[in-house]
């Protein structure tokens, strides 16, 4: 029965995307975020709804009636870069060709779909609707997961979307990190008051599925996260001691086992999980400075990168000795060990200019009646994101997530919606008589 729905629900989304292409943008975000298919357990779990919705957007794009220019700012110029040399980096890489091969059409293809989004998503609602669909996609599970913590006193882990990059522990509260913002952001649009209550319920479950995870990287990402909701909120003193009240409420609900994992963080000397990170990023490190342009390029987990840049002195002997390689375990040295000091240099440029441009803006949209109680939230709460993505993705990797390019979305669509609105409305022509009075 969940397949059947599953699959009625994905081609009214096709037949609604053959008629109007912005949908095929929606779709594509629930399907690549949630991975739905994933939750059945049937035939719909093999069918290729990702390919299918690509497929159905292109051919239905020609046929939008509203579409826009592909905005050229110096955020898209960073973020073209940054795939262009992604494109160089894979004709040095290290890892076997197939790999490489694999790992770049997966990213080109997130890559892709965000350039569509740019050129069909136009109108305010549609920016709306779009961050509705981002956040209720990995929303989902913080819901979910944050009524098995309160069921389960928190014993057990919270994970994320099945088969997709948020499917981990660690990876799916990061996710929760980063959407929390929105649905505050979402609550203080609903003029339903039932739609408030759920949000702001949606939010506290949220919060508690993120501790749920059991991540120490994610405690750091959720305070620091907390922290800039409550100074960018409408109501900074009543909305931050509300939240501290709730973490407060969370990590009192969560069990010894919890308390004790997280106390690891300020002892990480005698951990052996954040020794090993340690040493995947001395490695990462090493091949970056070799290899200071092109990095050891995507894949830099296969054991070629190992075997030439794993330290070898007698702090890593544990390691060095196994004979296996680890993941980056940042976003960073992700890029850093992947992609050079050049990528590197491009992903953290283009994050700044996002956060930059942000402000920008919301100054802007504030002095638009139509917008001006929409848009800069909506421009704060882009930023408190990606505090959490800044602080949460530092521990893993997650450097090609689509989530974060979403919010520079966000920004590019809500400048292109503002610069609209401020455009002065036509002077209509009025015909003069002979006097040169108003005929």
């Amino acid at each position: 029965m969940r397949d059947l729905a599953l699959v009625l629900m994905f081609a009214a989304m096709m037949i609604m995307t053959l008629r109007k292409p912005v949908f095929g943008t929606y779709t594509w975000a629930w399907v690549s975020l949630m991975n739905p298919h994933q939750l059945c357990y049937g035939f719909a779990v093999s069918l290729p709804f990702a390919m299918l919705t690509v497929l159905v957007t292109l051919v239905a794009f020609p046929t939008a009636k509203i579409r826009q220019p592909f905005p050229v700012t110096s955020i898209t110029i960073v973020w073209l870069l940054m795939v262009f040399w992604m494109g160089v980096t894979s004709l040095f890489a290290m890892a076997p060709t197939d790999w490489v091969q694999e790992r770049w059409v997966f990213v080109m293809k997130i890559q892709f779909m965000l350039l569509i989004t740019l050129l069909l998503v136009v109108e305010k609602q549609q920016l709306f609707l779009l961050v509705v669909v981002v956040t209720l996609s990995i929303a989902f599970f913080g819901v979910k997961g944050g009524i098995f913590t309160l069921l389960t006193g928190g014993s057990n882990r919270v994970s994320g979307p099945p088969g997709g990059m948020l499917a981990g522990n660690n990876e799916a509260a990061v996710g929760l990190v980063m959407v929390t913002p929105f649905l505050y952001w979402m609550r203080m649009q609903a003029t339903v008051k039932w739609q408030r209550t759920a949000l702001m319920a949606a939010l506290v479950l949220t919060v508690f599925a993120i501790l749920g995870t059991q991540s120490r990287g994610a405690l750091l990402a959720v305070l620091a996260m907390s922290l800039f909701l409550g100074l960018k909120s409408r109501y900074p003193v009543r909305f931050t001691l509300g939240l501290v009240v709730v973490l407060a409420l969370a990590i009192a609900f969560m069990p010894d086992s919890w308390t004790s994992r997280m106390e690891t963080i300020g002892t990480y000397q005698e951990d052996t999980s954040a020794q090993s990170r340690l040493w995947v990023w001395n490695t990462l490190w090493n091949a970056a400075v070799d290899r200071p342009f092109v990095g050891a390029g995507f894949c830099a987990e296969a054991i070629e990168v190992y075997i030439k840049y794993a330290p070898r002195d007698d702090r890593w002997a544990a390691f060095s000795s196994l004979h296996t390689t680890w993941v980056a375990h940042s976003i960073y040295f992700q890029m850093l060990g992947e992609h050079g000091f050049v990528g590197f240099g491009l992903f953290v440029t283009l994050w700044l200019l996002v956060w930059r441009r942000a402000t920008t803006v919301a100054k802007a949209a504030s002095k638009v009646p139509d917008l001006a109680d929409s848009i800069p939230l909506l421009m704060s709460m882009t930023q408190v994101s990606l505090i959490g993505y800044a602080v949460g993705g530092a521990f893993l990797s997650l450097a090609y997530l689509d989530l974060p390019l979403y919010l520079m979305a966000y920004v590019l669509l809500s400048e292109n919606i503002v610069k609209r609105a401020s455009k002065p409305a036509p002077q209509r022509a009025v015909a003069l008589g002979p006097t040169g009075a108003p005929a």
